[in-house]
């Protein structure tokens, strides 16, 4: 199984900060009418809302444990792969500066989960190794990449509870 394939995707290089919504958009509507599909590419915001045509939100027992985690003084990061220009919809959701020890966000750093190299960074930044890391992630793709370089990938299905629990028991929780 291919764990890591880096792409020049437009949406893996806007996540990777090589070019803009705006330019990910453009090259997505120049392949589509390439391909002969006729398609319109959404707004980048609703006019009514002023955002994106989904939400960010917050699942509160996920945050419930980043705040027993930090409490029991467990060092704590977020590792995403991100797209620059979301982030106004998703910061003002709670401090993560204040909460995490390190955010590592794709577009900051010139690479996207599940390049191996964004893990070690984030893990060199929070002084953990990866047998004493636990990395949680919706996407399988990204927890297979952690378990291969021995992180204790734990995938988050719909139903976080079951993640939630594997990462409180790891942690001694």
């Amino acid at each position: 199984r291919v764990l890591f394939r880096s792409t020049d995707h437009q949406w893996h290089r806007v996540e990777r900060g090589e070019i803009t919504l705006a330019e990910c958009r453009a090259l997505t509507k120049e392949r589509l009418d390439a391909e002969g599909i006729v398609a319109t590419v959404l707004p980048e915001a609703p006019p009514t809302t002023g955002g994106p045509a989904f939400t960010f939100q917050l699942n509160d027992d996920m945050v419930t444990l980043i705040h027993d985690l930090k409490n029991a003084g467990i060092p704590i990061g977020i590792l995403t792969n991100n797209v620059k220009e979301f982030r106004e919809w998703w910061w003002p959701l709670m401090d993560f500066e204040s909460v995490f020890d390190t955010i590592v966000d794709s577009h900051e750093v010139g690479m996207r989960k599940p390049n191996p190299a964004i893990y070690h960074l984030t893990m060199e930044r929070i002084g953990a190794t990866p047998s004493r890391t636990a990395f949680l992630d919706d996407l399988e793709a990204n927890v297979h990449a952690a378990n291969a370089i021995g992180m204790h990938g734990i995938h988050v299905t719909g139903d976080s509870l079951g993640a939630i629990a594997t990462a409180r028991q790891l942690a001694g929780l």
